[in-house]
Parts: structure tokens; C-alpha cells; sequence
């Protein structure tokens, strides 16, 4: 089945095997839609589906978190990264885990990867006709936390993770024509952000990058705004919300593959059951 419908990905780290989870389910029942747009990890699993990997995704969170090549101590005290960069959108996918560029390209779905401008501090968005054979790297970019992964230089551009400023890219979604949209969040309902209180690290750490101190703010407002609109447009009918049913043990950094795996299983058992509201919501 191919809707009319977009798909809206959130990213939230080791959260995202959520996102995995019912991306394997859409895999199986071959649902999908002509545009899908992610940030960070959501962007990343969407690369998996969108190349119809059944179990990919699973092998690559969950399989692999616990290697210390993938996210570890000893990565940041080498790298200055937690997580190996290097080895998750270079080894892995090129190596360990090949992944399936031809299917990808050969997808009639538009995937567009959430990014934000160090300088500016705002969104930079990318279409496949602008990221071309550089998938992994704007992936790469996405995925790029601040403090623990270095900033990527590309397209003249200085890249950091796409959750900073544009957490939930639902209206970029609907400003590119979708209107309908199933949109995959990883936090339980009610959850809100705080304001941070480490911006004398950020102003510290980024001296240059007035617009991403910025951003960086204001990232909580932006977030719980985000999640008001989208129960709003949800009420309205315009949104399709699906979210974790069970309370969170899983954090941004997560290592504990059978943690992982109970989320991962959520994920899968959420779509499983919100099948029928998913299809009559894509047919309405």
C-alpha cells in the first residue's frame, strides 16, 4: 500500500528504536508514503525502511548498542564523541551491515533530513535531489549532538543535529504539501521540556554560533509549542499521533540491549494495534 499521507519522525537517541519498531511492522504490512521527513535517530530509521531492510534497524540499535564502538566512555575520551561516529554511518553500514543504496534510490517516496545551522541557529532541510549519493552524510549531520559530536561542514554549511531546531517537523511537512500526516513521537503523552541550565556551557563550547546559542534557548518552547499544535491538529483531524503506551525506561544514551528490545517491541506492538485506526485515518 502506498497512502497519501506524509510521515513525521521524531529523534530523541537510543529512543528512536521505538521509532524502529513500528517502522518493521509498516516494513511487513508494506505500508508506506510518498514523503517521509525525520531528525536525528528518526531520520536514521527511516533510512532503513525507506530501503526495506526487514530487521536492519534492530540489528543496528539494539544488537549494537552495547559494543563500545558504537556509544561509549572510551569513544568520548578518544573522539570527543559518545557515540562512534565514524563507525555507525561509515563501518557499519559500508561493512557490518550493508546497507541497500539501490533499493533506497530506487524508492518513489521523497525522504527529507532535518538539520540545524550552527550560524543561524534555524532548520536546514534536505530533499534527495539535494543530498544526492551523500545520504549518510546529512544523516551523519542529523544525528550530530551538540557537546558530543563534532559540528559537519557541508554545502557551505556548518551542521549540527536537526532536533535542535525543528524537533518535530510536522509544519515543514504540511508547508510541502501534506496536509495529512502520521507522525511517530518518542515521549509518553503529557511529557513537556524544561528550560536547560547549562547555557554558560553552550556559550562557551559555541562562541561563534550566536544563532545555535539561540536556538539552543529556546529549544524547550519550541518543543512543547510543537507538541500543542500537533494535539490540536490531531483533534482536528489533520494529525495521526502514535507514541510510546508504556512509561519510558529508555534514555537518549541507552545501552542496555534488553531495555532496547522491550522498547523496540513497544514500537512493534504499537502499530500492530493502531493498525486499523492507521489505514481508515490514510483512507478517510
Amino acid at each position: 500500500m502506498f497512502s497519501q499521507t506524509g510521515l513525521v519522525l521524531e529523534g530523541g537517541g537510543m529512543r528512536g528504536v521505538y521509532t524502529a519498531g513500528i517502522l518493521e511492522y509498516f516494513l511487513e504490512q508494506d505500508l508506506f508514503f510518498p514523503y517521509v521527513i525525520g531528525v536525528s535517530a528518526g531520520a536514521c530509521n527511516a533510512a532503513s525502511y525507506l530501503s526495506k531492510q526487514k530487521g536492519r534497524n534492530k540489528t543496528v540499535t539494539v544488537d549494537y548498542a552495547s559494543d563500545p564502538r558504537y556509544i561509549s566512555w572510551r569513544n568520548y575520551f578518544k573522539n570527543r564523541q559518545f557515540f562512534g561516529m565514524d563507525f555507525i554511518f561509515d563501518e557499519i553500514p559500508n561493512q557490518h551491515v550493508p546497507y541497500h543504496y539501490d533499493v533506497f534510490y530506487n524508492s518513489p517516496s521523497e525522504f527529507v533530513v532535518g538539520t540545524t545551522d550552527c550560524l543561524t541557529g534555524m532548520p536546514v532541510y534536505f530533499k534527495k535531489q539535494d543530498y544526492g549519493q551523500e545520504l549518510l552524510t546529512v544523516l551523519r549531520a542529523s544525528s550530530s549532538l551538540p557537546f558530543i559530536a563534532p559540528e559537519i561542514r557541508y554545502q557551505d554549511k556548518i551542521l549540527l543535529d536537526g532536533g535542535i531546531s525543528d524537533p518535530i517537523p510536522i509544519k515543514k511537512a504540511q508547508q510541502d504539501g501534506y496536509k495529512k500526516n502520521i507522525v511517530i513521537l518518542t515521549r509518553n503523552k503529557g511529557y513537556l521540556k524544561k528550560p536547560s541550565k547549562f547555557h554558560f556551557l553552550v556559550d562557551r563550547k559555541y562562541p561563534n554560533y550566536k544563532g545555535l546559542q539561540q536556538s539552543l534557548r529556546m529549544r524547550y518552547c519550541l518543543y512543547n509549542d510543537t507538541i500543542d499544535y500537533l494535539e490540536k491538529e490531531e483533534t482536528a483531524g489533520n494529525v495521526l499521533i502514535i507514541r510510546p503506551s508504556e512509561p519510558l525506561k529508555v534514555g537518549r544514551m541507552e545501552r542496555n540491549p534488553q531495555r532496547l528490545g522491550e522498547l523496540y517491541n513497544q514500537g512493534y506492538s504499537d502499530a500492530k494495534e493502531s493498525m486499523t485506526k492507521i489505514i481508515s485515518y490514510i483512507e478517510r
